[in-house]
């Protein structure tokens, strides 16, 4: 019998609390990493305008799609060859079908995002965890990703490739350039394959990070779509660029057998959007205000509370650690690791994940939270606040991060 797959995380907390919040109780959205944006209407119309397009069109996707990644990668400095670039339904389809196409054991930083090891034992593979670099999140710690893997391949195993986020979801933050040079080294030494998935790369807040592909483009891919920086996961969408033609022919192989090709009409969207037009970069750029704006406000609700917190640097989120606060979680709520702590901030109506949804175990007292669905319940709602220079002040989003806080002080203060 095939081994049981776990329901991803974010999404069954996300149907828990759109019933709730159907069933009329009033809670806080924090577990999820969708984005709550409407959507930019030049980028509606072109999808629009593509409806007609019905063919399947090529495997990897439109040679016009493939161009506008080339170049979306190109004004970030990473030479692109667009034959080198396959499309697919979604960046979440591309690196499962990557990690069939690489083969082998896959070595996956702790913490990291909730799919990574599940779609490695999909793939019939075995996650090799290794941890990060404290506030360094997205990236195994390389000289524990050494050790690892060479001690892997002693047991017998296979490690070919390690997944890496940039930035970095839980975290909200980034590896350092140090750390990346360091992770483009033992790559080459150990003849590793580097997985980037870069779907938050347009959403940091104080210049860009250092993609692995700058370092060691010979053996890195790196994954991106618009589910992030334009707010349309629904529209499932997703591009790859792959290092050589090898690869490339075996991603193909396994795309062909699995999704046939990307759907047309959004293609002719995302080669637009990745195009950049002036009206696209505004987009994102008041997207990335909106989030850092209110990222950084709850961030200091959680450190005002007796947490702490690395600098979030990017996305919408965070990763709180409340350890110095566990005797009085113990004592006060019987609180003893990060599953508890969920559970009793989720029966005061706010919904956040524990870090063992993150590949931690059952013990830290940590929590991812996200802040995209704090901006509105209606469509006028979030795009009010895209547009506002401080949206701290619109009195839903102010409402809210207030609640929030008032939750957490009564959570932890000493009575």
């Amino acid at each position: 019998m095939p081994a049981p797959v776990p329901m991803s995380a974010t999404l069954a907390a996300d149907a828990e609390l759109a019933r709730r919040r159907a069933g009329g109780e009033r809670v806080l959205s924090m577990a999820s990493g969708e984005i709550g944006l409407p959507v930019l209407p030049a980028l509606a119309a072109q999808l629009a305008a593509a409806a007609d397009h019905s063919a399947y069109g090529s495997v990897a996707g439109s040679s016009v799609l493939r161009e506008a990644a080339a170049g979306y990668w190109g004004r970030r400095g990473l030479d692109v060859d667009p034959e080198l670039v396959v499309a697919g339904p979604g960046s979440k389809p591309l690196l499962f079908a990557l990690l069939l196409a690489i083969g082998g054991d896959v070595v996956v930083p702790v913490p990291s995002w909730v799919s990574y090891q599940a779609q490695a034992r999909l793939a019939g593979a075995e996650p090799i965890p290794v941890p990060i670099r404290p506030g360094e999140g997205g990236v195994p710690d390389p000289s524990r990703l050494r050790e690892a893997v060479i001690a892997a391949r002693a047991a017998g195993r296979d490690p070919r490739c390690v997944i890496v986020t940039v930035p970095d979801n839980p975290t909200g933050t980034i590896a350092s350039p140090g750390t990346m040079g360091e992770l483009a080294s033992v790559a080459r030494e150990l003849d590793l394959v580097v997985v980037s998935d870069e779907i938050y790369c347009d959403l940091v807040y104080d210049g860009p990070a250092v993609s692995p592909a700058l370092l060691a483009p010979e053996r890195t891919v790196v994954t991106t779509g618009l589910t992030k920086n334009l707010a349309v996961g629904g529209w499932r969408t997703g591009v790859a660029r792959v290092p050589d033609r090898a690869l490339l022919q075996r991603l193909v192989s396994v795309a062909s057998q699995v999704w046939s090709s990307p759907p047309a009409p959004v293609q002719a969207a995302a080669a637009y959007a990745l195009a950049e037009p002036p009206e696209i970069v505004e987009r994102v750029a008041a997207g990335r205000h909106l989030h850092e704006t209110v990222a950084r406000a709850v961030a200091e609700l959680f450190v005002k509370a007796g947490a702490t917190l690395a600098p979030v640097r990017a996305t919408c989120y965070l990763y709180p650690d409340f350890s110095p606060l566990r005797e009085h979680l113990l004592g006060a709520h019987g609180v003893h690791g990060g599953g508890d702590l969920a559970q009793l901030l989720s029966r005061r109506g706010v919904g956040l994940l524990p870090a063992s949804a993150f590949g931690e175990s059952v013990d830290p007292l940590r929590i991812r939270a996200a802040t995209s669905r704090l901006y509105g319940d209606t469509d006028a709602q979030r795009l009010a606040a895209l547009e506002a220079a401080d949206p701290l002040r619109l009195p839903w989003v102010r409402d809210a991060v207030e609640w929030l806080g008032e939750i957490l002080s009564d959570l932890t203060q000493t009575r």
